[in-house]
């Protein structure tokens, strides 16, 4: 079922059309997915096609859209991202519409050639040699939407802190045992963030973009596209050129236990902007982080 196109976002459309192009008329709007922001498909009289991106309510205080900028920059530069025509110091954007694109799901991110396409877009981000001065640091962001949580006085699972110190346990031993370099990361590759088009597969939306542990982006799109050990095997593989080994599979299973720690705290956070759907994407994933934790034990 089609979102609903909000009355208010309608002049904002208007006058991000007006500033790029110097006229605000359209032929089409619709309105397109997205958790926190509301981003629309625009058609112009010319038959042209564009995606415009009204910052959703409360991003502000959990994006740097300066950042996000940079980052996007780079994935534009890269060829992984659809060409960029403006990005607002509020964190509103215009770029290209993917021609002929499909958005992917699980089940299409479960197709070999998929996964290898999603491994050749990761290694190619990954191994870009660039620092874009973006950090991503899991544990501080963490903290900050603690504080939120608590400030806003969400409520908070029970058994929290015992879960905490086993994440924080892991880590302990991972951080131990190899030596890991920060690289540029698009931090956020849930399945609607991959879009193919014409034959090429892009990553969109960089909000959360930044320098992090490659194998943080190959655990998150093996979470978002509910990959079973068959898939993860393939990624992985496709991933390192090589046949993961036991320190390969506990880093990889590690940074899923990141993953669902930091995006369950994230969606705590925006309870009070979104309500009940981010409670119930945050107990769910806070029993899949649960989970994660029991297998990592078991390695």
């Amino acid at each position: 079922m089609a979102k609903e196109i909000l009355k208010e976002d309608i002049p904002k459309v208007k006058s991000l059309l007006s500033l790029v192009f110097g006229k605000d008329d359209y032929s089409e709007i619709s309105r397109m997915g997205g958790l926190t922001n509301h981003t629309y498909k625009i058609t112009l009289e010319d038959g042209n096609e564009y995606v415009v991106r009204i910052p959703g309510e409360g991003t502000e205080e959990m994006i740097v859209r300066s950042d996000e900028k940079k980052s996007t920059n780079l994935a534009c530069s890269l060829g992984i991202d659809a060409e960029m025509l403006y990005f607002g110091e509020d964190g509103s954007k215009v770029t290209k519409y993917i021609k002929n694109a499909i958005t992917m799901s699980s089940e299409l991110l479960h197709q070999d050639k998929h996964i290898g396409q999603v491994a050749e877009i990761f290694k190619k981000l990954h191994s870009c040699n660039v620092d874009t001065g973006v950090p991503f640091e899991v544990f501080e962001m963490a903290a900050g939407y603690e504080k939120i949580i608590f400030d806003k006085n969400v409520s908070m699972f029970d058994d929290y802190d015992q879960t905490k110190a086993a994440v924080m346990q892991i880590k302990a031993e991972i951080d131990s045992n190899i030596d890991i370099k920060k690289v540029p990361c698009h931090n956020d590759s849930l399945c609607e963030n991959w879009v193919e088009g014409d034959g090429k597969m892009y990553l969109i939306d960089w909000e959360y973009a930044g320098m992090n542990d490659g194998m943080w982006d190959v655990a998150d799109v093996s979470i978002e596209a509910v990959y079973d050990d068959e898939c993860d095997l393939k990624l992985l593989t496709a991933y390192l050129g090589r046949t993961p080994d036991t320190i390969d599979k506990k880093h990889f299973l590690a940074n899923k236990i990141y993953v669902d720690y930091l995006w369950t705290l994230w969606a705590k956070a925006r309870v009070p902007y979104d309500g009940q759907p981010m409670e119930d994407w945050a107990q769910e994933r806070y029993a899949r982080l649960k989970g994660f934790i029991k297998q990592y034990k078991q390695l």
